[in-house]
């Protein structure tokens, strides 16, 4: 009877292959695993999609600088085969960080005028130490320790405000990572263009240079309201237009500032001001944003306005605080930023992410006004989102550039681990980074820089704390 079973069975299988070739079907074959460049695997994979998606034992692939697939690693495995992996198990695999307002050079200025108001430390130490200082090799080498800085610390994106913005955009490039540059123009000599039209020629070539390349944004940015005339705002925002490049610049960031404006335009406030005279585009990148009332936050919300909130930098100017926690509840494009390290006095977005959602809750008095999970959303998509660039940045999903970060989670400052955000904001230190992935190239990776050489970014930087030293001495 077994016999007469086995000559069915194989007499079947014959008469079905048969039909098949017969009808010009193709005989089944075994599902061939998609390529990948990089694969990462294992590790709690934390999206910060729309859905807040966080995968245990998740994976990650890569392909063209892009994410090809996002899911749990035995799928991922199945369907991908990678010419490198990285094993990411017991660690956080996150998106990168978004600084939405510095000033990168001013690295080297680091330390030398604390503890004093945002006025007289611009007055009295900034802007005659950047006039006796900075040229374009001390830009290169500020530029080079801040990436260095801020790569170690997971921050694969920042904006930023500066002069020589050409030579900060090659700089950034040479490292890997990526930045929205913002040439800051402003209506008194500085170090690169010693007139109001020398700069915005400087700021159009530089913005054509740029604008096609993958990792640079380049970008228009005016100083302030309360250093640039209102007929040289509207130029900037003309060039802005133009050139379809972003508008980035510092507004109602302290009482000085709104009282000045009070004065020179009919009692009109710095947000009002700008409003009135159709400053605003789609591509506005704010920084600071701490005076401004709820009907400001509205005409704000009506431009689409994207903000840098930058707590410790505010605070430490007692410049004050940003209505944060009301900006979210509007849904305004909302980020965290270090600024300069000359007024903070680091690049950590860690510290940031840890500050903003313990000031707000002290400034209001209640413990729910920011919530870990929110302060980390702004250092990623919600950076993406004031930066406008939510489309392809901030989040790990398949279709966007990979722009992404490894964690370790079992430091002895992260044990035990009970909730992922609640570790992220306020135990985890820029220390804790260890691979550092941008547009899909591994710049960092086990702590160790492969695109900037760390012996000489700090033997450049010494020479010139000697230099600055002396210049301020005269």
């Amino acid at each position: 009877m077994d016999k007469l079973k086995y000559f069915f069975a194989i007499f079947f299988l014959f008469v079905s292959l048969v039909s098949t070739v017969a009808l010009g079907r193709p005989l089944p074959r075994k599902s061939v695993p998609l390529s990948a460049d990089l694969l990462i695997v294992g590790g709690t994979v934390v999206t910060m999609g729309e859905d807040r998606r966080v995968i245990d034992n998740g994976a990650v692939a890569i392909k063209g600088g892009k994410i090809v697939a996002v899911g749990k690693r035995v799928e991922i495995a199945k369907q991908y085969r990678a010419k490198e992996t990285i094993n990411a198990t017991g660690k956080a695999v996150i998106p990168g960080l978004i600084n939405t307002h510095t000033h990168v050079p001013m690295s080297l200025f680091r330390g030398i005028a604390d503890d004093l108001d945002l006025q007289e430390w611009l007055t009295k130490y900034i802007f005659p130490a950047e006039a006796k200082n900075v040229d374009e090799p001390f830009v290169r080498a500020g530029t080079r320790l801040g990436l260095a800085e801020m790569i170690r610390g997971g921050t694969t994106t920042y904006c930023d405000m500066y002069y020589f913005e050409d030579a900060i955009a090659d700089e950034t490039k040479k490292a890997g990572m990526r930045g929205v540059l913002g040439e800051t123009i402003i209506d008194f000599p500085v170090p690169d263009n010693k007139t109001w039209e020398a700069g915005l020629a400087y700021t159009e070539r530089f913005i054509k240079k740029w604008r096609n390349d993958p990792l640079i944004v380049p970008a228009v940015a005016p100083h302030a309201p309360y250093t640039v005339s209102q007929d040289h705002l509207l130029q900037a925002r003309d060039l802005s237009n133009r050139l379809k490049a972003p508008l980035v610049f510092h507004l109602a960031e302290a009482n000085t500032e709104t009282e000045f404006i009070q004065q020179k335009y009919q009692g009109m406030r710095p947000i009002e001001f700008v409003e009135k005279i159709g400053f605003f585009n789609d591509r506005t990148i704010t920084a600071h944003v701490i005076q401004a009332n709820e009907a400001e936050l509205d005409l704000l919300k009506k431009h689409d306005v994207g903000v840098g909130h930058c707590p410790q930098s505010n605070m430490k100017l007692a410049a004050g605080v940003a209505p944060v926690p009301m900006m979210l509840k509007k849904g305004m494009r909302v980020g965290l930023g270090t600024d300069g390290a000359a007024s903070n006095n680091d690049l950590s977005m860690w510290e940031e992410m840890d500050t903003a959602a313990k000031l707000h809750k002290l400034n209001s008095g209640d413990p729910k006004a920011l919530s870990a999970e929110q302060a980390f959303a702004m250092a990623t998509i919600g950076g993406a989102n004031a930066l406008h660039m939510e489309k392809t940045i901030g989040s790990i999903e398949a279709g966007k550039l990979a722009d992404i970060v490894i964690v370790d989670l079992d430091s002895l400052n992260q044990t035990p681990l009970y909730n992922i955000y609640s570790h992220l904001v306020y135990a985890t230190k820029a220390n804790d980074v260890r691979t550092v992935i941008i547009n899909g190239r591994v710049v960092m990776l086990n702590r160790r820089l492969l695109t900037l050489n760390e012996s000489a970014i700090k033997r450049d930087a010494n020479a010139y704390r000697t230099k600055i030293i002396k210049s301020l001495s005269k």
